[in-house]
């Protein structure tokens, strides 16, 4: 991709933090340099625009101190190299400011011009293998697919420096897909929010590198549920405008809008705020009835009405709405497709804790049971989570025969070492 068009990884880095502007930005490399000690350091707006600019010029070092320790990758990755450093590839082994080290999944590589070795077919070679993953992910246990994604987006980040034209474009967006899996299975299949943070920033840089604005948009949505889930509303709001920024220049479908909306409805659930996620989940499902003249991209393959009222259901749950949620959640289960074993125990997951609300705890452990059944040919971790949500709503009755039968399932050696291990 040309240089003129700026320093996209700088800017993927910045919004993918929840910094939708250059001024946003600023004002918190001005709070880091209080929090490390450095004093009053102030780095105007426009000191930012040129460092996003087609010719970024390399930061000094207190600002490489702060940029790294804001955007939390080191400064290499960050689209800067320095005057006398010819290579285009930075250290694997850097460390982060916050102790952490990147995850497996490397940088995007940013050469001052690229050089096409490679042939004009590599794009879309790598591309069908990211289709191919894209396929396994439902069915193929996710530790072992994950090990494979990564694997294949490593081969992706360095065949980039090595194409052109169109073969680079269709190159990254297949990169950017295979990044946001990647940070997909760690985060809702792995548990591991911090390392799929990082991953969703590289999948937002191969994005910018393929200028594909609805990629970008479902990368930042998926970037929402992170702070959404630990419960930070601002950090959330912030990822989500830009999210629906992207959309806007897509231009989105309706399908995109509305799982938009189901993001931020979640995030809102988790936050306590369950009016406003209703409010919000209902003008989705508007959204989704009314249509549109745009297709949602092939890879696009996460969502759906069934998908939307399974968010609603679960909203409905944490309001309190019992019946509401049991009449939600039993018609998702029963419109769910044989392929949606994680999604399945998931619902059934939730409708336990319906039916443990509604003082039904022998259904409720009926239901549990099955969810386990589910988990043990698909697993999901976050599906384990609810499972466990649902076997705490059931304490009031944890002497009984069918309460302790699912303990027994759910703390055998087998599970218990297998969870452990994932």
């Amino acid at each position: 991709m040309p240089r003129s068009i700026g320093n996209t990884a700088l800017k993927a880095a910045r919004q993918a933090r929840g910094l939708s502007s250059q001024q946003a930005l600023a004002a918190a490399l001005h709070d880091a340099a209080r929090q490390l000690g450095l004093g009053e350091i102030v780095v105007s707006r426009k000191q930012i625009g040129r460092w996003e600019s087609p010719n970024s010029p390399w930061p000094r070092d207190d600002h490489q101190q702060l940029l790294t320790y804001v955007l939390r990758l080191p400064i290499e990755e960050l689209g800067f190299r320095a005057p006398w450093d010819d290579s285009i590839r930075p250290a694997p082994d850097k460390v982060t400011p916050t102790g952490r080290r990147p995850s497996a999944t490397p940088a995007m590589p940013r050469p001052a011009v690229a050089s096409a070795t490679q042939p004009p077919t590599v794009g879309a070679d790598f591309a069908t293998v990211t289709e191919a993953h894209r396929r396994l992910y439902w069915s193929v246990p996710p530790a072992t697919l994950h090990q494979a994604v990564v694997e294949h987006a490593n081969l992706g980040a360095a065949l980039l420096g090595e194409t052109d034209g169109v073969a680079r474009r269709v190159l990254a967006s297949a990169l950017a897909e295979s990044l946001l899996l990647a940070g997909r299975i760690q985060f809702f299949d792995l548990r591991q929010p911090e390392v799929a943070d990082d991953t969703f920033v590289r999948a937002l840089q191969a994005a910018g590198a393929a200028d594909d604005p609805l990629l970008g948009a479902a990368i930042l949505g998926h970037s929402a549920f992170v702070p959404g889930w630990a419960g930070h509303r601002e950090d959330t709001a912030e990822r989500m405008r830009a999210a629906r920024t992207y959309a806007r220049r897509g231009p989105a479908s309706a399908e995109l809008l509305a799982w938009l909306d189901a993001v931020e409805a979640e995030c809102l659930t988790r936050c306590g705020d369950h009016r406003q996620a209703l409010t919000i989940l209902r003008r989705a499902e508007e959204t989704m009835s009314a249509g549109g003249e745009h297709r949602s991209p092939e890879w696009f393959t996460w969502f759906s009405f069934t998908r939307l009222a399974a968010f609603k259901g679960n909203t409905e749950l944490a309001a309190g709405l019992i019946p509401q949620a049991r009449t939600t959640l039993e018609a998702v289960l029963a419109d769910l497709p044989e392929t949606a074993g994680k999604q399945r125990v998931v619902v059934l997951g939730d409708l336990a804790a319906v039916e443990a609300a509604a003082q039904r705890p022998d259904t409720a452990c009926a239901l549990l049971e099955q969810a386990l059944d589910q988990l043990g040919a698909t697993w999901y971790a976050t599906g384990m989570d609810r499972i466990r949500e649902a076997r705490r709503a059931l304490a009031s009755w944890q002497d009984s025969d069918s309460v302790r039968r699912v303990d027994d399932r759910l703390y055998s050696w087998s599970a218990t070492l297998s969870s452990l291990q994932r």
